[in-house]
């Protein structure tokens, strides 16, 4: 079994608690309006690099000094629910070894959700939209693999960071994020909620990969645009690692 890599960050500081490599899998089923990272969007992608899941751990085994007691390692994409057999035998191997596991998704995958599950420590499950019609305006899919994934995520109480990028004219407002507040105030074993501004870094991409940027003119949003929101979100949810 080979999972197929896009890219390894060894030094992450901002995809889950403390220090943290960063493995981003191949692949992704979603066509979000905003993604800034359409270079992982083809499973099959020629600059992807091949590993079994030992081959991987080995290579995280050599930054386990640096994760301290808080860091560890992060799955993230595309999406790696994807590949879910071989994120399954990683997660695995990664908490034989020590390591603290973390799984960044928009939690729409292949299945097999609660053997993945069982080997990981935390979920940092970005919400799209909760909506289906909003969800379908953003990521041009349905709700139903995301509702499976979420309602397996309950079910096995792993400890969840939520985020949720906000978009001028499609994710923002005070009604949306009211809304925003309201659904996640549903849902258990959230330790905090990331309020994400929108930003154009990835649009040179769609540039060079010849596809069109569905956002084209929409300007980014100033941080200090959600210091409001975000502080009523912090209250709610108050950061526990």
């Amino acid at each position: 079994m080979k999972g197929r890599i896009h890219s390894v960050e060894s030094m992450g500081l901002v995809d889950g608690p403390g220090i943290r490599t960063v493995v981003f899998l191949q692949g992704c089923g979603l066509r979000c309006q905003y993604c800034h990272n359409p270079d992982t969007w083809e499973c099959g992608a020629v600059a992807a690099k091949e590993m079994t899941p030992e081959e991987l751990v080995a290579k995280l085994r050599r930054f386990k000094s640096y994760y301290g007691a808080t860091g560890g390692v992060t799955f993230s994409g595309g999406e790696p629910l994807l590949q879910p057999e071989f994120l399954a035998q990683a997660l695995e191997l990664c908490q034989k070894e020590g390591i603290h596991t973390c799984l960044d998704t928009a939690g729409c995958g292949l299945g097999d959700y609660e053997r993945i599950l069982s080997h990981t420590d935390l979920v940092l499950l970005d919400i799209k939209h909760y909506t289906p019609q909003g969800f379908q305006a953003v990521t041009g899919r349905d709700t139903g693999e995301w509702r499976a994934f979420l309602s397996q995520l309950q079910a096995q109480e792993v400890p969840l960071w939520i985020r949720h990028v906000v978009v001028p004219g499609l994710t923002d407002g005070d009604e949306h994020l009211q809304g925003l507040l309201d659904f996640v105030s549903t849902l258990r074993h959230v330790r905090r909620v990331e309020l994400l501004p929108y930003h154009t870094l990835g649009v040179h991409k769609y540039h060079t990969l010849g596809y069109p940027y569905p956002l084209e003119g929409v300007e980014p949003l100033a941080k200090d645009a959600l210091a409001g929101w975000q502080e009523k979100f912090d209250r709610a949810f108050p950061h526990i690692l």
